[in-house]
């Protein structure tokens, strides 16, 4: 079965944007060994696994998140082990942080000094049977 190739590529720069770059986001699944701050760089990077729902559902995408203008990053319940896959539930903003929570209680909080989000498709989709659920 071959899926239409419509990668998204959205930038987001103010408290405005995040909503909608949340719903995106919502259900990806992270490999702890995919996220990375560069503090040279100022810019906290996830490589993900995006659940398409503006498509229906039905289908993953591979996608690069990226958060501009980060000065630290504080991790909470965070995962001991290196093998550990999460699953992305929302991206808000919290004063000066951009947080990323995560089921189960994990979360990131990147301290940005302006609201500065690349969220990018980076390769074809592909068919899944996997929808997520979410418990009541």
């Amino acid at each position: 079965m071959s899926l239409p190739d419509e990668r998204l590529t959205l930038l987001g720069q103010d408290a405005g944007d995040l909503p909608a770059l949340s719903a995106l986001l919502q259900d990806a699944t992270v490999r702890v060994p995919d996220v990375g701050f560069d503090r040279r760089s100022r810019r906290l990077a996830i490589i993900l696994n995006r659940y398409r729902w503006e498509a229906g559902g039905g289908s993953r995408v591979r996608a690069a998140l990226r958060l501009e203008t980060v000065t630290a990053v504080h991790r909470q319940h965070w995962p001991a082990t290196t093998d550990a896959v999460l699953d992305l539930l929302a991206l808000t903003q919290d004063g000066d942080f951009l947080v990323l929570t995560f089921a189960g209680g994990a979360a990131l909080r990147a301290r940005v000094e302006v609201v500065e989000v690349v969220l990018e498709d980076i390769d074809a989709p592909w068919a899944t049977t996997r929808r997520p659920q979410h418990a009541p």
